[in-house]
């Protein structure tokens, strides 16, 4: 039987830069036809929007319930990277990311993950080696080689990572780049190995230098790290090379939207409208090759309706001829998902969090945390000490950072931090870039303690401590995501995020922000299992 219907409206042709009003018929969910006419029309047909670099465990959700959330805003593909999964479980965390993603109608875009472990300065709970790499890559559904974050294992070539790189290239398929600051004569280098894409440059200068050498520059807007502002204006230029990302988002930020607010943004500073939907839906398809339609015959149906070029409000998303989402609610059935996981620690008391010294003061290293970054910079503060051990204080708002190995028994790795802003309590969270091990802040030992013993009790979590009581939302998979409904984690994921906001914090996402505390390819000083870490000679450091 065949399944056909037909939809009218001002049509968006963004290769051919033409608005025209047509009428397109949909057979088998495919395009079989496009008639222009000369009707008149109160809404308009176009390509979905995808996101070209986005970790979906990083909103909490299986990839599932993303998709449930994301179509509404008429995403219709992600180019996802399943890192994050992959440094808890390995391939096994892969393989449930592409199984969980054909389960709904949606364009997952996954890649084979490049550097699991992200560094060896820290404990993760799998590896993927050359040989998962290259067995991942043969997968129809595997499209590319995740972000190279060693981005000094190329410049020195070492073995394993070209060996990877070159794996990419022999299956004929893109390499993701990661590479934050590089410059000059290194960042040339770094492209010419083969990495054709970077989506953590923080100024227009740097991107410049790396647009020059033929890179694909995406512009990211996540919960945490912002650089929309700093880049959009290369997309009037560089339209051919220019893609959008959210890189990580949260599943509140995901309710309130995606690459539509980019795109809304972008228009909104009168850059051309087809320039801003190049980025927003044409790139990503070339780039990656991904099975996605660009509203063309014989394209999939994979298309959004929207009210007008202004307010651009998504009407309608469809995915292969199947309308996926409808004025602001989403079509898709939400299924709960199977729980996997690697976590074996037990619960820690306050009194393992403390640091020791003599005297009466002493200077310290200290974290600076950012808002909207996820660089960090380092600074020397003077603290207390009382009773053989330095004291944290709220006063200068210098907190004390703990990082806590979930894959075993270990020792709790201690720092200072500024710029959290508690008052009192305090978060911890098993969502950790990269490896995910426990990281907390807060004002006072016995909170941090708190917070995460509570995350452990869980087996992953994110959990707020406030007047030494503990609520925590669970992350059965993998301690990173959630297996409920999507909507019930935002709102569930929102509460805990105003109850950090309460303890004193002004940071736009503290939990985004924490989560970060801990990556050490993104400089300056960072925490992790084994000990504080100067990112810029990627090497440990002592806390005073």
């Amino acid at each position: 039987m065949t399944d056909t219907f037909s939809i009218s409206g001002n049509l968006i042709d963004i290769l051919q830069q033409r608005i025209y009003p047509a009428t397109v018929v949909v057979e088998n969910g495919r395009i079989s036809s496009i008639t222009e006419d000369a009707a008149t029309y109160n809404q308009y047909l176009l390509p979905g929007f995808i996101d070209a670099h986005v970790h979906v465990e990083s909103s909490m959700l299986t990839p599932s319930q993303f998709a449930r959330l994301a179509v509404v805003h008429g995403t219709v593909a992600t180019v996802s990277d399943p890192h994050e999964i992959a440094n808890v479980l390995g391939v096994q965390g892969v393989e449930y990311m592409l199984e969980n993603g054909k389960t709904v109608p949606f364009r997952f875009c996954f890649g084979a993950p490049s550097c699991v472990p992200a560094t060896t300065f820290e404990t993760a709970g799998a590896t993927v080696t050359v040989e998962d790499v290259e067995a991942l890559l043969q997968k129809p559904e595997v499209l590319y080689l995740t972000e190279m974050m060693n981005f000094p294992g190329v410049l020195h070539q070492q073995p394993d990572v070209m060996a990877k790189i070159a794996a990419s290239k022999k299956a004929g398929k893109p390499v993701d780049g990661h590479a934050p600051g590089l410059r000059g004569d290194a960042a040339k280098q770094y492209i010419d190995a083969g990495i054709s894409t970077d989506h953590e440059c923080f100024t227009a200068e740097e991107a410049m230098d790396k647009l020059q050498h033929g890179m694909h520059i995406l512009i990211r807007e996540g919960s945490a790290a912002r650089n929309f502002n700093a880049l959009i204006h290369l997309l009037n230029d560089h339209p051919e090379k220019i893609m959008f990302c959210s890189d990580d988002k949260h599943p509140d930020n995901l309710v309130e939207g995606h690459i539509n607010v980019l795109v809304k943004r972008a228009l909104a500073l009168n850059i051309d409208l087809f320039k801003v939907l190049r980025a927003a839906c044409v790139n990503p398809v070339l780039h990656y090759r991904i099975p996605t339609g660009l509203l063309r015959t014989g394209d999939p149906a994979d298309f959004i309706v929207i009210d007008n070029t202004t307010s651009f409000n998504i009407l309608t998303t469809y995915i292969n001829g199947k309308a996926v989402a409808r004025n602001g609610k989403t079509l898709i059935d939400s299924v709960i998902a199977p729980v996997i996981n690697n976590f074996d620690c037990a619960p820690i008391n306050a009194d393992s969090l403390r640091i020791p010294a003599g005297g009466n003061s002493v200077t310290v290293k200290v974290i600076e945390a950012l808002d909207g970054q996820l660089i960090t910079n380092s600074l020397q503060e003077t603290l207390s000490v009382t009773n053989g051990e330095i004291r944290s204080s709220v006063e200068k708002d210098i907190l004390k950072l703990a990082v806590v190995n979930r894959y075993r028994q270990a020792p709790a790795a201690l720092a200072f931090i500024k710029n959290f802003g508690f008052k009192q309590g305090a978060i911890a969270s098993s969502v950790a870039h990269d490896s995910h091990n426990i990281i907390a802040v807060g004002a006072d030992d016995e909170s941090i303690s708190l917070a995460i013993n509570a995350v452990i009790a869980h087996k992953g979590g994110v959990s707020v401590v406030s007047n030494g009581k503990a609520d925590v939302l669970p992350l059965p998979v993998a301690g990173l995501m959630s297996n409920l409904d999507g909507y019930e984690v935002a709102a569930r994921y929102s509460e805990l995020d105003k109850a950090a906001k309460a303890l004193g914090s002004k940071l736009d996402a503290p939990f985004m922000t924490l989560s970060f505390m801990a990556l050490l390819v993104i400089p300056h000083l960072k925490l992790s299992d084994l000990g504080l870490f100067d990112g810029d000679n990627f090497s440990f450091t002592s806390v005073v």
